[in-house]
Protein backbone atom coordinates (compact mmCIF):
# COMPACT_ATOMS: atom_id res chain seq x y z
CA UNK A 1 0.00 0.00 0.00
CA UNK A 2 1.13 3.61 -0.26
CA UNK A 3 1.64 5.36 3.03
CA UNK A 4 -0.56 8.30 3.68
CA UNK A 5 -0.90 10.20 6.73
CA UNK A 6 -3.55 11.07 9.27
CA UNK A 7 -4.19 13.44 12.01
CA UNK A 8 -5.20 11.44 15.71
CA UNK A 9 -8.84 13.01 16.85
CA UNK A 10 -8.98 11.02 20.24
CA UNK A 11 -6.06 10.30 22.66
CA UNK A 12 -5.26 6.52 23.27
CA UNK A 13 -2.95 5.71 25.55
CA UNK A 14 -1.05 1.91 24.66
CA UNK A 15 -1.11 -0.85 26.55
CA UNK A 16 2.69 -1.46 28.05
CA UNK A 17 4.94 -4.43 26.55
CA UNK A 18 2.73 -4.83 23.18
CA UNK A 19 2.79 -3.28 19.94
CA UNK A 20 -0.18 -0.59 20.56
CA UNK A 21 1.52 2.86 19.80
CA UNK A 22 0.12 5.84 22.27
CA UNK A 23 -1.77 8.71 20.54
CA UNK A 24 -2.36 12.47 21.23
CA UNK A 25 -5.11 14.38 19.44
CA UNK A 26 -3.59 17.18 17.04
CA UNK A 27 -0.65 14.36 16.08
CA UNK A 28 0.01 13.40 12.76
CA UNK A 29 0.79 9.75 11.68
CA UNK A 30 2.19 8.21 8.84
CA UNK A 31 0.06 5.22 8.23
CA UNK A 32 1.90 1.83 6.90
CA UNK A 33 -0.37 -1.08 7.12
CA UNK A 34 -4.30 -0.40 6.80
CA UNK A 35 -4.60 -4.36 6.16
CA UNK A 36 -4.38 -4.95 10.22
CA UNK A 37 -8.16 -5.72 10.60
CA UNK A 38 -10.35 -5.57 13.81
CA UNK A 39 -10.47 -2.25 13.45
CA UNK A 40 -6.29 -0.96 13.58
CA UNK A 41 -3.80 0.23 11.53
CA UNK A 42 -0.10 0.43 11.61
CA UNK A 43 1.76 3.70 11.60
CA UNK A 44 4.98 5.62 12.65
CA UNK A 45 4.60 9.08 14.53
CA UNK A 46 6.75 12.13 14.18
CA UNK A 47 9.44 10.38 16.23
CA UNK A 48 9.98 7.65 13.93
CA UNK A 49 7.88 4.92 16.87
CA UNK A 50 6.25 2.29 14.71
CA UNK A 51 3.11 0.59 16.24
CA UNK A 52 -1.01 -0.33 16.12
CA UNK A 53 -3.84 2.23 16.62
CA UNK A 54 -7.16 2.81 16.69
CA UNK A 55 -8.34 3.06 12.94
CA UNK A 56 -11.79 4.76 14.31
CA UNK A 57 -9.23 7.70 16.90
CA UNK A 58 -7.55 9.43 13.49
CA UNK A 59 -8.60 10.53 10.36
CA UNK A 60 -7.08 10.99 6.94
CA UNK A 61 -5.50 14.16 5.74
CA UNK A 62 -6.47 14.92 2.31
CA UNK A 63 -4.76 18.68 1.65
CA UNK A 64 -4.86 20.98 4.74
CA UNK A 65 -5.11 19.74 8.75
CA UNK A 66 -8.32 19.64 9.46
CA UNK A 67 -9.29 21.59 12.81
CA UNK A 68 -9.31 20.00 15.95
CA UNK A 69 -12.50 17.94 16.35
CA UNK A 70 -15.29 18.81 18.44
CA UNK A 71 -16.17 17.32 22.44
CA UNK A 72 -17.99 14.29 20.96
CA UNK A 73 -17.66 11.06 23.06
CA UNK A 74 -14.79 8.73 22.11
CA UNK A 75 -15.77 6.39 19.45
CA UNK A 76 -15.30 2.12 20.77
CA UNK A 77 -12.17 1.23 21.21
CA UNK A 78 -11.41 -2.50 18.94
CA UNK A 79 -9.78 -5.93 20.60
CA UNK A 80 -6.58 -5.07 22.01
CA UNK A 81 -3.66 -4.93 18.88
CA UNK A 82 -1.72 -7.74 20.86
CA UNK A 83 -4.31 -9.97 20.12
CA UNK A 84 -5.09 -8.83 16.26
CA UNK A 85 -1.59 -9.47 15.43
CA UNK A 86 -1.63 -12.63 13.37
CA UNK A 87 0.59 -15.30 14.82
CA UNK A 88 1.34 -19.11 14.23
CA UNK A 89 -0.71 -20.91 16.32
CA UNK A 90 0.57 -23.33 19.09
CA UNK A 91 -0.58 -26.75 19.40
CA UNK A 92 -0.46 -28.68 22.08
CA UNK A 93 -1.17 -32.06 21.99
CA UNK A 94 -4.93 -31.33 22.83
CA UNK A 95 -5.50 -27.76 22.94
CA UNK A 96 -5.35 -25.70 19.86
CA UNK A 97 -4.49 -22.13 20.99
CA UNK A 98 -5.04 -19.95 17.88
CA UNK A 99 -7.36 -22.30 15.84
CA UNK A 100 -10.98 -22.99 15.14
CA UNK A 101 -11.99 -25.99 17.00
CA UNK A 102 -13.39 -29.64 15.78
CA UNK A 103 -14.11 -31.11 18.48
CA UNK A 104 -17.52 -31.85 20.45
CA UNK A 105 -19.28 -29.73 23.09
CA UNK A 106 -16.70 -30.33 25.54
CA UNK A 107 -14.41 -28.46 23.59
CA UNK A 108 -17.08 -25.92 22.77
CA UNK A 109 -16.12 -22.20 23.50
CA UNK A 110 -18.89 -20.23 22.44
CA UNK A 111 -18.53 -17.17 25.37
CA UNK A 112 -14.61 -17.05 25.85
CA UNK A 113 -11.90 -17.49 23.42
CA UNK A 114 -7.93 -17.17 24.18
CA UNK A 115 -7.75 -14.28 21.40
CA UNK A 116 -10.92 -12.16 22.43
CA UNK A 117 -11.23 -9.22 25.12
CA UNK A 118 -12.75 -10.11 28.25
CA UNK A 119 -15.76 -8.86 29.27
CA UNK A 120 -15.76 -5.97 31.32
CA UNK A 121 -17.69 -6.83 34.66
CA UNK A 122 -20.24 -3.40 34.57
CA UNK A 123 -22.02 -1.44 31.48
CA UNK A 124 -19.54 -1.23 28.23
CA UNK A 125 -21.75 1.45 26.72
CA UNK A 126 -22.53 3.77 29.64
CA UNK A 127 -18.71 3.93 30.00
CA UNK A 128 -18.15 4.51 26.43
CA UNK A 129 -20.20 7.42 26.58
CA UNK A 130 -18.69 8.91 29.32
CA UNK A 131 -15.38 9.22 27.92
CA UNK A 132 -14.74 12.60 26.65
CA UNK A 133 -11.04 13.82 25.66
CA UNK A 134 -9.21 17.01 26.09
CA UNK A 135 -10.53 17.23 29.44
CA UNK A 136 -8.34 15.51 31.67
CA UNK A 137 -10.14 12.42 31.71
CA UNK A 138 -13.06 13.77 33.78
CA UNK A 139 -16.07 12.42 33.25
CA UNK A 140 -19.97 12.40 35.02
CA UNK A 141 -20.28 8.85 37.35
CA UNK A 142 -23.53 7.53 39.80
CA UNK A 143 -22.15 6.82 43.01
CA UNK A 144 -24.03 4.94 45.67
CA UNK A 145 -27.84 4.76 45.51
CA UNK A 146 -27.57 6.58 42.63
CA UNK A 147 -29.38 9.97 43.97
CA UNK A 148 -26.24 12.62 43.39
CA UNK A 149 -23.30 12.94 40.48
CA UNK A 150 -19.84 13.45 41.20
CA UNK A 151 -16.92 14.50 38.85
CA UNK A 152 -14.49 11.61 38.70
CA UNK A 153 -11.75 10.62 37.11
CA UNK A 154 -11.98 7.78 34.79
CA UNK A 155 -8.87 5.52 33.47
CA UNK A 156 -8.87 6.15 29.70
CA UNK A 157 -7.30 2.69 28.66
CA UNK A 158 -9.97 -0.02 29.27
CA UNK A 159 -7.46 -2.28 28.45
CA UNK A 160 -5.12 -1.43 31.73
CA UNK A 161 -4.93 -4.50 33.98
CA UNK A 162 -6.64 -1.81 36.98
CA UNK A 163 -9.78 -1.87 34.70
CA UNK A 164 -9.48 -5.33 33.31
CA UNK A 165 -9.12 -6.55 36.66
CA UNK A 166 -12.75 -4.75 37.79
CA UNK A 167 -10.32 -2.06 40.04
CA UNK A 168 -12.55 0.73 38.51
CA UNK A 169 -15.46 -0.75 38.42
CA UNK A 170 -15.59 -2.16 42.23
CA UNK A 171 -14.06 1.25 43.78
CA UNK A 172 -16.74 3.24 41.44
CA UNK A 173 -19.34 0.82 42.96
CA UNK A 174 -20.46 0.82 39.21
CA UNK A 175 -21.53 -3.41 39.89
CA UNK A 176 -25.00 -4.01 41.38
CA UNK A 177 -25.06 -7.29 42.30
CA UNK A 178 -26.54 -9.44 45.14
CA UNK A 179 -25.03 -12.26 46.88
CA UNK A 180 -26.80 -14.66 48.54
CA UNK A 181 -25.69 -15.24 51.92
CA UNK A 182 -24.11 -18.87 51.23
CA UNK A 183 -21.90 -17.13 48.88
CA UNK A 184 -20.33 -14.31 51.48
CA UNK A 185 -16.52 -15.49 52.46
CA UNK A 186 -15.23 -13.67 56.38
CA UNK A 187 -12.46 -12.56 56.87
CA UNK A 188 -10.74 -13.46 60.45
CA UNK A 189 -8.80 -10.74 62.36
CA UNK A 190 -5.86 -12.22 64.25
CA UNK A 191 -3.93 -9.42 65.16
CA UNK A 192 -3.82 -5.60 63.50
CA UNK A 193 -1.52 -7.17 60.72
CA UNK A 194 -2.70 -10.64 60.31
CA UNK A 195 -6.01 -11.71 58.27
CA UNK A 196 -7.40 -15.21 57.05
CA UNK A 197 -9.63 -16.78 55.05
CA UNK A 198 -12.25 -19.04 56.47
CA UNK A 199 -10.84 -22.51 57.63
CA UNK A 200 -11.79 -25.27 55.11
CA UNK A 201 -14.15 -27.28 56.83
CA UNK A 202 -14.32 -30.70 55.39
CA UNK A 203 -11.29 -30.69 53.50
CA UNK A 204 -11.13 -33.33 50.59
CA UNK A 205 -8.08 -34.32 47.75
CA UNK A 206 -8.52 -35.17 44.28
CA UNK A 207 -5.90 -37.49 42.33
CA UNK A 208 -4.76 -37.59 39.08
CA UNK A 209 -4.07 -41.01 37.94
CA UNK A 210 -4.29 -43.25 34.48
CA UNK A 211 -3.74 -41.00 31.95
CA UNK A 212 -3.99 -42.58 27.88
CA UNK A 213 -3.87 -41.66 24.89
CA UNK A 214 -7.73 -41.61 23.25
CA UNK A 215 -8.91 -40.65 19.53
CA UNK A 216 -11.71 -39.15 18.11
CA UNK A 217 -13.14 -38.24 14.72
CA UNK A 218 -12.18 -41.89 13.29
CA UNK A 219 -8.45 -41.61 14.71
CA UNK A 220 -8.06 -38.17 12.85
CA UNK A 221 -7.64 -36.24 16.08
CA UNK A 222 -5.70 -37.97 19.66
CA UNK A 223 -5.41 -36.41 23.13
CA UNK A 224 -4.62 -37.43 26.37
CA UNK A 225 -6.94 -37.88 29.05
CA UNK A 226 -6.53 -37.74 32.64
CA UNK A 227 -8.83 -39.37 35.09
CA UNK A 228 -9.47 -37.43 38.43
CA UNK A 229 -10.87 -38.88 41.31
CA UNK A 230 -12.36 -36.44 44.61
CA UNK A 231 -12.20 -38.29 48.06
CA UNK A 232 -15.70 -36.56 48.96
CA UNK A 233 -17.50 -38.77 45.97
CA UNK A 234 -15.05 -41.24 45.00
CA UNK A 235 -16.42 -40.56 41.21
CA UNK A 236 -13.76 -40.27 38.65
CA UNK A 237 -13.93 -37.45 35.92
CA UNK A 238 -12.05 -37.71 32.62
CA UNK A 239 -10.28 -33.95 31.79
CA UNK A 240 -7.89 -33.41 29.01
CA UNK A 241 -5.59 -30.49 28.86
CA UNK A 242 -7.64 -27.65 27.02
CA UNK A 243 -10.28 -28.49 29.94
CA UNK A 244 -7.78 -27.63 32.74
CA UNK A 245 -6.72 -24.65 31.03
CA UNK A 246 -10.30 -23.16 30.82
CA UNK A 247 -10.41 -23.96 34.14
CA UNK A 248 -7.34 -22.00 34.77
CA UNK A 249 -8.56 -19.25 32.56
CA UNK A 250 -11.69 -18.98 34.85
CA UNK A 251 -10.00 -18.81 38.33
CA UNK A 252 -7.68 -16.07 36.59
CA UNK A 253 -10.31 -13.84 35.36
CA UNK A 254 -12.91 -14.70 38.68
CA UNK A 255 -9.78 -14.51 40.77
CA UNK A 256 -7.60 -11.93 40.12
CA UNK A 257 -6.62 -10.33 43.53
CA UNK A 258 -5.56 -14.27 44.63
CA UNK A 259 -2.61 -16.01 43.14
CA UNK A 260 -3.87 -19.09 40.94
CA UNK A 261 -1.34 -21.78 41.03
CA UNK A 262 0.26 -21.89 37.30
CA UNK A 263 -0.37 -25.39 34.93
CA UNK A 264 2.50 -26.80 33.31
CA UNK A 265 3.29 -25.01 29.84
CA UNK A 266 2.49 -26.11 26.54
CA UNK A 267 4.60 -28.42 24.70
CA UNK A 268 4.46 -29.23 20.57
CA UNK A 269 6.49 -31.78 20.17
CA UNK A 270 7.20 -35.34 22.28
CA UNK A 271 3.39 -34.95 23.80
CA UNK A 272 2.54 -38.41 23.17
CA UNK A 273 5.66 -39.74 25.00
CA UNK A 274 5.50 -41.69 28.12
CA UNK A 275 7.78 -39.51 30.39
CA UNK A 276 6.40 -36.03 29.03
CA UNK A 277 2.78 -37.32 30.03
CA UNK A 278 4.18 -38.26 33.75
CA UNK A 279 5.82 -34.99 33.85
CA UNK A 280 2.72 -33.19 33.20
CA UNK A 281 0.29 -35.37 35.23
CA UNK A 282 2.87 -34.87 38.14
CA UNK A 283 2.75 -30.81 37.50
CA UNK A 284 -1.41 -30.57 37.91
CA UNK A 285 -1.38 -32.84 40.54
CA UNK A 286 0.66 -30.04 42.05
CA UNK A 287 -1.85 -27.46 40.34
CA UNK A 288 -5.07 -29.65 41.66
CA UNK A 289 -3.46 -29.53 45.44
CA UNK A 290 -3.12 -26.03 45.73
CA UNK A 291 -6.40 -25.54 44.55
CA UNK A 292 -7.92 -27.92 47.31
CA UNK A 293 -6.01 -26.59 49.37
CA UNK A 294 -7.01 -22.74 49.12
CA UNK A 295 -10.09 -21.95 51.02
CA UNK A 296 -11.63 -19.73 48.70
CA UNK A 297 -10.59 -21.62 44.83
CA UNK A 298 -11.74 -25.39 46.70
CA UNK A 299 -15.12 -23.57 47.22
CA UNK A 300 -15.92 -22.09 44.24
CA UNK A 301 -18.48 -23.03 41.95
CA UNK A 302 -16.54 -22.97 39.03
CA UNK A 303 -14.13 -26.00 40.60
CA UNK A 304 -16.75 -27.89 41.88
CA UNK A 305 -18.48 -27.98 38.22
CA UNK A 306 -15.25 -28.83 36.92
CA UNK A 307 -14.80 -31.96 39.46
CA UNK A 308 -17.98 -33.38 39.15
CA UNK A 309 -19.97 -32.83 36.14
CA UNK A 310 -20.30 -35.46 34.25
CA UNK A 311 -23.45 -35.14 32.20
CA UNK A 312 -22.44 -33.61 28.73
CA UNK A 313 -25.67 -30.92 28.97
CA UNK A 314 -24.90 -29.81 32.66
CA UNK A 315 -21.47 -29.01 31.73
CA UNK A 316 -22.10 -26.69 29.09
CA UNK A 317 -24.73 -25.05 30.95
CA UNK A 318 -22.22 -24.53 34.19
CA UNK A 319 -19.34 -23.49 31.52
CA UNK A 320 -21.34 -20.80 30.01
CA UNK A 321 -22.82 -19.87 33.47
CA UNK A 322 -19.10 -19.65 34.68
CA UNK A 323 -18.04 -17.63 31.69
CA UNK A 324 -20.79 -14.84 32.54
CA UNK A 325 -20.13 -14.73 35.87
CA UNK A 326 -20.22 -10.83 37.26
CA UNK A 327 -18.31 -11.18 39.99
CA UNK A 328 -15.09 -11.22 38.42
CA UNK A 329 -11.61 -9.98 39.49
CA UNK A 330 -11.66 -7.01 42.24
CA UNK A 331 -15.75 -7.61 41.68
CA UNK A 332 -15.09 -10.85 43.79
CA UNK A 333 -14.98 -8.51 46.65
CA UNK A 334 -18.50 -7.76 46.80
CA UNK A 335 -18.97 -11.10 47.80
CA UNK A 336 -16.36 -10.81 50.64
CA UNK A 337 -17.30 -9.92 54.47
CA UNK A 338 -14.11 -7.98 56.14
CA UNK A 339 -13.47 -6.38 59.41
CA UNK A 340 -15.51 -3.31 59.83
CA UNK A 341 -12.43 -1.44 61.36
CA UNK A 342 -10.81 1.09 58.87
CA UNK A 343 -7.09 0.42 57.87
CA UNK A 344 -4.81 3.27 58.24
CA UNK A 345 -2.56 3.93 55.09
CA UNK A 346 0.80 4.75 56.40
CA UNK A 347 0.53 0.48 57.81
CA UNK A 348 -1.11 -0.90 54.67
CA UNK A 349 1.50 0.95 52.59
CA UNK A 350 4.04 -0.24 54.85
CA UNK A 351 3.19 -4.03 54.64
CA UNK A 352 2.02 -3.72 51.34
CA UNK A 353 6.10 -2.67 50.20
CA UNK A 354 7.04 -4.98 52.77
CA UNK A 355 4.87 -7.93 50.65
CA UNK A 356 6.33 -7.10 47.57
CA UNK A 357 9.96 -7.07 48.64
CA UNK A 358 9.09 -10.38 50.11
CA UNK A 359 7.71 -11.92 47.38
CA UNK A 360 10.46 -10.74 44.23
CA UNK A 361 13.10 -12.06 46.66
CA UNK A 362 12.06 -15.30 46.82
CA UNK A 363 10.74 -15.12 43.05
CA UNK A 364 14.55 -14.60 42.55
CA UNK A 365 15.48 -17.26 45.19
CA UNK A 366 13.18 -19.95 43.15
CA UNK A 367 13.94 -19.28 39.75
CA UNK A 368 17.85 -19.40 40.70
CA UNK A 369 17.10 -23.15 42.97
CA UNK A 370 15.05 -24.08 39.81
CA UNK A 371 18.09 -23.35 37.70
CA UNK A 372 20.47 -25.58 39.45
CA UNK A 373 17.92 -28.42 39.71
CA UNK A 374 17.40 -28.44 35.80
CA UNK A 375 21.00 -28.42 35.82
CA UNK A 376 21.77 -31.55 38.01
CA UNK A 377 18.93 -33.67 36.82
CA UNK A 378 21.08 -32.83 33.02
CA UNK A 379 24.26 -33.99 34.34
CA UNK A 380 23.01 -37.28 36.54
CA UNK A 381 21.31 -38.31 33.02
CA UNK A 382 24.39 -36.99 30.74
CA UNK A 383 28.21 -36.19 31.68
CA UNK A 384 27.48 -38.28 35.38
CA UNK A 385 26.63 -41.13 33.95
CA UNK A 386 28.84 -41.03 31.09
CA UNK A 387 31.70 -40.67 33.22
CA UNK A 388 30.27 -43.88 36.07
CA UNK A 389 30.64 -45.68 32.27
CA UNK A 390 34.03 -44.47 31.30
CA UNK A 391 35.11 -45.65 35.44
CA UNK A 392 33.23 -49.14 34.43
CA UNK A 393 34.97 -49.43 31.18
CA UNK A 394 38.24 -49.10 32.91
CA UNK A 395 37.81 -52.24 35.47
CA UNK A 396 36.15 -54.36 33.14
CA UNK A 397 39.64 -53.65 30.54
CA UNK A 398 42.05 -54.44 33.09
CA UNK A 399 39.87 -57.73 34.44
CA UNK A 400 39.62 -58.75 30.68
CA UNK A 401 43.67 -58.43 31.10
CA UNK A 402 44.51 -60.21 34.26
CA UNK A 403 41.93 -63.31 32.69
CA UNK A 404 44.44 -64.04 30.53
CA UNK A 405 46.86 -65.77 33.45
CA UNK A 406 46.27 -69.22 33.43
CA UNK A 407 47.78 -69.77 36.94
CA UNK A 408 45.52 -71.63 39.25
CA UNK A 409 43.94 -69.52 41.85
CA UNK A 410 44.71 -66.46 40.04
CA UNK A 411 41.05 -66.59 38.00
CA UNK A 412 38.73 -65.28 40.86
CA UNK A 413 40.65 -61.53 41.13
CA UNK A 414 39.88 -60.99 37.35
CA UNK A 415 36.34 -62.16 37.77
CA UNK A 416 36.15 -59.50 41.19
CA UNK A 417 37.81 -56.55 39.34
CA UNK A 418 35.14 -57.43 36.31
CA UNK A 419 32.38 -57.06 38.89
CA UNK A 420 33.80 -53.74 39.89
CA UNK A 421 33.10 -52.58 36.74
CA UNK A 422 29.61 -53.82 37.03
CA UNK A 423 29.01 -52.16 40.05
CA UNK A 424 29.87 -48.71 38.57
CA UNK A 425 27.83 -49.60 35.11
CA UNK A 426 25.46 -50.33 37.99
CA UNK A 427 25.96 -46.76 39.86
CA UNK A 428 25.70 -45.04 36.25
CA UNK A 429 22.53 -46.18 36.09
CA UNK A 430 21.18 -45.17 39.38
CA UNK A 431 22.57 -41.50 38.76
CA UNK A 432 20.58 -41.56 35.59
CA UNK A 433 17.55 -42.76 36.96
CA UNK A 434 17.78 -40.25 40.09
CA UNK A 435 16.88 -36.96 39.49
CA UNK A 436 12.67 -38.41 39.04
CA UNK A 437 13.04 -39.10 42.89
CA UNK A 438 14.40 -35.94 44.35
CA UNK A 439 15.58 -33.08 41.32
CA UNK A 440 12.00 -33.30 39.01
CA UNK A 441 9.51 -33.54 42.09
CA UNK A 442 11.76 -30.70 43.99
CA UNK A 443 11.71 -28.67 40.74
CA UNK A 444 7.65 -29.51 40.12
CA UNK A 445 6.92 -27.65 43.83
CA UNK A 446 9.47 -24.80 42.95
CA UNK A 447 7.51 -24.42 39.20
CA UNK A 448 4.29 -24.20 41.66
CA UNK A 449 5.61 -21.54 43.48
CA UNK A 450 7.52 -19.66 40.54
CA UNK A 451 3.79 -19.15 39.32
CA UNK A 452 2.15 -17.89 42.51
CA UNK A 453 4.85 -15.04 43.64
CA UNK A 454 4.66 -14.08 40.17
CA UNK A 455 0.88 -13.38 40.60
CA UNK A 456 1.62 -11.19 43.69
CA UNK A 457 3.10 -7.54 41.94
CA UNK A 458 0.24 -8.31 39.39
CA UNK A 459 -1.99 -7.86 42.27
CA UNK A 460 -0.29 -5.49 44.22
CA UNK A 461 -0.74 -3.45 41.53
CA UNK A 462 -4.31 -3.70 41.09
CA UNK A 463 -4.19 -3.02 44.82
CA UNK A 464 -2.06 0.38 44.05
CA UNK A 465 -4.60 1.28 40.87
CA UNK A 466 -7.76 1.26 43.79
CA UNK A 467 -6.07 3.14 46.69
CA UNK A 468 -5.39 6.04 43.64
CA UNK A 469 -8.76 6.36 42.87
CA UNK A 470 -9.84 6.54 45.85
CA UNK A 471 -7.32 9.29 46.48
CA UNK A 472 -8.93 10.91 43.22
CA UNK A 473 -12.48 10.61 44.41
CA UNK A 474 -11.54 12.61 48.21
CA UNK A 475 -9.72 15.19 46.02
CA UNK A 476 -13.11 15.63 44.07
CA UNK A 477 -15.00 16.74 47.27
CA UNK A 478 -17.40 13.96 46.99
CA UNK A 479 -20.08 13.93 49.49
CA UNK A 480 -19.05 12.04 53.02
CA UNK A 481 -21.67 9.06 51.93
CA UNK A 482 -20.52 8.05 49.11
CA UNK A 483 -16.62 8.66 49.96
CA UNK A 484 -17.35 6.30 52.69
CA UNK A 485 -18.70 3.65 50.34
CA UNK A 486 -15.26 4.20 48.26
CA UNK A 487 -12.84 3.58 51.66
CA UNK A 488 -14.79 0.46 52.42
CA UNK A 489 -14.51 -1.07 49.14
CA UNK A 490 -11.11 -0.24 49.52
CA UNK A 491 -10.40 -1.61 52.50
CA UNK A 492 -12.23 -4.81 51.79
CA UNK A 493 -10.01 -5.05 48.81
CA UNK A 494 -7.18 -4.56 51.40
CA UNK A 495 -7.99 -7.16 53.84
CA UNK A 496 -8.62 -9.42 50.90
CA UNK A 497 -5.31 -9.24 49.54
CA UNK A 498 -3.71 -9.78 53.02
CA UNK A 499 -5.59 -12.61 53.59
CA UNK A 500 -4.82 -14.00 50.56
CA UNK A 501 -0.69 -13.26 51.13
CA UNK A 502 -1.39 -15.05 54.40
CA UNK A 503 -2.59 -18.47 53.18
CA UNK A 504 0.38 -18.22 50.82
CA UNK A 505 3.11 -17.78 53.30
CA UNK A 506 1.52 -20.52 55.70
CA UNK A 507 0.94 -22.87 52.88
CA UNK A 508 4.64 -21.79 51.33
CA UNK A 509 6.01 -23.09 54.74
CA UNK A 510 4.21 -26.59 55.16
CA UNK A 511 4.77 -27.60 51.05
CA UNK A 512 8.56 -25.95 51.19
CA UNK A 513 8.90 -28.03 54.30
CA UNK A 514 7.48 -30.94 52.26
CA UNK A 515 9.35 -30.74 49.57
CA UNK A 516 12.55 -30.37 51.18
CA UNK A 517 12.04 -33.38 53.30
CA UNK A 518 11.02 -35.85 50.16
CA UNK A 519 14.24 -34.19 48.71
CA UNK A 520 16.66 -35.06 51.26
CA UNK A 521 15.49 -38.61 52.42
CA UNK A 522 15.53 -39.52 48.43
CA UNK A 523 19.35 -38.31 48.41
CA UNK A 524 20.18 -40.35 51.47
CA UNK A 525 18.72 -43.44 49.84
CA UNK A 526 20.02 -42.85 46.68
CA UNK A 527 23.81 -42.60 48.32
CA UNK A 528 22.79 -45.19 50.39
CA UNK A 529 22.42 -47.81 47.78
CA UNK A 530 25.37 -46.87 46.16
CA UNK A 531 27.14 -47.83 49.59
CA UNK A 532 25.10 -50.96 49.59
CA UNK A 533 26.56 -51.57 45.72
CA UNK A 534 30.14 -51.03 46.81
CA UNK A 535 30.15 -52.69 49.95
CA UNK A 536 28.69 -56.24 47.79
CA UNK A 537 31.42 -55.55 45.57
CA UNK A 538 33.99 -55.31 48.06
CA UNK A 539 32.81 -58.61 49.93
CA UNK A 540 33.65 -60.63 46.37
CA UNK A 541 37.31 -59.62 46.50
CA UNK A 542 37.78 -60.74 50.10
CA UNK A 543 36.82 -63.73 48.70
CA UNK A 544 39.37 -64.22 46.29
Amino acid sequence: MIPFQVQVLYDFSGEPNTSELSINVGEVLTVTRDDVGEGWWEGRNSKGVCGLFPESYVEKINSAPPALPPMNPLPPTPAPAYQSISVPPVYDNDFVSNAPSDDDDWDDYPEVQHNQTKVLPYNQNSYDNARYPNDDNISESNFGDGKGTTLTKRNLNRFSTFVKSGGESYILGALKVSVAADQRVVISKHDEVTFSWPQIINAYTVHITSPKKESKLKGLKSYIAYQLTPSFNNIKVSRRYKHFDWLHERLMEKFSIMAVPPLPDKQISGRYEDQFIEHRRLQLQEFVNYVCKHPVFSASEVWQHFLTCTDEKLWKQGKRQAERDPLLGANYCLTIQAPEKELMSSIVDSKIDANLSFVQNLDSAIKNLMSVAMDQAKKHQGPYKREFAKISESFHRLGFALSSEEKSGMLSLPSAITNIGVAYSDIGQYYEDQPKYDWEPLSNTLYLYKGLTSAFPEIFALHKGVQQKRRECEKNNMPPAELNDIRRRNDVLTYAIFAEMNHFKVQRSIDMKAAMQSYLKEQINFYKKIVTRLEQTLMQLDDC
